[in-house]
């Protein structure tokens, strides 16, 4: 069909989430195609998405859309008429929207989730680039409910996936990353925006992914190493 949407990701992935969370904001019916892609390269993602030969890749109608960050404005854009904004109608608080998403996925992500999964000298260095980072998100959302203002938005989605498994990791690796002493703010925007009506219901069981890292950890622990390097 024309219409037909479906999205290549993973119940584990909170990139993947993201776009997951936009669609159901907007209503749009979807298909998801749950990809194993932490150890491999299935020839379906391969095939849609040639250049990062990663998730989330969008499919609509016929075509496919990359980037977790690209998607959210094609769904907002698309399902304009649908749902809440993503995006805030005046140019200005929309170029800040844009500005926290990027800032939050070039520095705070890596830092964040390695935190997790390291050790020594290295997580001591990167529990410490954390916070600063993290800090400086606070910063934007001091003195408003959520970073969209009174209502949920892009940036909202974005930070929520990425803290959320974030704060599960760490559970598994006793890891003290994200704690209220640190970032009380966050800590705060966290228990609003969870049992928030509108998203609530949108989040994986932390149970689950509880489950997942810790059947997982040496072999994610090892695969970070690889990646990453050791201290």
């Amino acid at each position: 069909m024309a219409d037909e949407v479906k999205l290549l990701g993973s119940c584990k992935s909170p990139f993947s989430r993201r776009v997951e969370i936009a669609l159901k904001l907007k209503g749009a019916s979807f298909e998801l195609s749950d990809l194993d892609v932490f150890f491999s390269k299935p020839p379906e993602l391969l095939q849609h998405n040639p250049v990062h030969k990663k998730i989330p890749v969008l499919l609509h109608r016929g075509k496919a859309i990359a980037e977790s960050l690209v998607i959210l404005e094609y769904v907002d854009e698309v399902w304009s008429s649908s749902g809440i904004r993503l995006l805030p109608e005046d140019a200005y608080e929309r170029a800040m929207a844009r500005f926290w998403a990027k800032f939050f996925d070039d520095k705070c992500i890596q830092p964040l989730w390695m935190s997790c999964w390291t050790k020594g000298d290295m997580q001591k260095h990167l529990l410490e680039e954390s916070k600063l980072h993290l800090t400086t998100m606070e910063g934007a959302l001091k003195d408003k409910k959520f970073f969209g203002g009174e209502e949920i938005g892009l940036v909202d989605i974005v930070v929520l996936c990425s803290v959320y498994w974030a704060q599960i990791a760490q559970d598994v690796f006793k890891v003290d990353v994200i704690s209220e002493e640190k970032h009380p703010i966050l800590c705060r925007w966290m228990k609003e925006i969870t049992n928030s009506d509108v998203l609530k219901d949108c989040l994986p069981p932390r149970d689950e992914l509880f489950l997942v890292f810790q059947t997982n950890k040496d072999d994610i622990a090892a695969l970070m190493t690889a990646r990453y390097g050791s201290n």
